[in-house]
């Protein structure tokens, strides 16, 4: 069963807040790593590239847990544990741009990499709130 994410914190999750993305390793230890998200009301969809640690570690282990903390609040927060319920490759390029232009203001993500344009796969994963915890939850 999906849970609701309040409207008075959904922008933490709209960006351009850096989010905490916390995945577990195959030895069981978790792993936190600073993401761009995008929500689109019932999804919180994080893109990576293929093959990287969260990558694998969401293919293994489909339970996550998302952090947001207001910028100009520390005591305004939500912590969303999720599923990924799909991981697609489908339109990732194209959401990857939409990100970067939503948190660095350029529509290119790779006109600041350009050595790793084309050399790696993006990879969207829809993850599905299960239980949201924080301030005004």
């Amino acid at each position: 069963m999906a849970a609701t994410i309040p409207d008075s914190i959904k922008d933490l999750l709209e960006g351009p807040v850096v989010v905490t993305l916390v995945t577990v390793m195959p030895n069981g230890q978790p792993q936190a790593t600073p993401v761009w998200c995008s929500y689109d009301g019932s999804h919180i969809w994080v893109n990576s590239a293929l093959g990287r640690q969260k990558d694998r570690n969401m293919r293994a282990n489909q339970r996550v847990t998302i952090l947001a903390m207001d910028p100009k609040n520390a005591y305004r927060w939500v912590e969303v544990r999720g599923k990924v319920d799909e991981i697609t490759e489908e339109g990732a390029l194209d959401h990857i741009n939409l990100l970067s232009k939503l948190y660095n203001g350029i529509a290119d993500y790779y006109s600041r990499m350009p050595n790793r344009r084309g050399k790696e796969t993006r990879v969207i994963y829809k993850i599905k709130p299960v239980k949201v915890n924080g301030t005004g939850v």
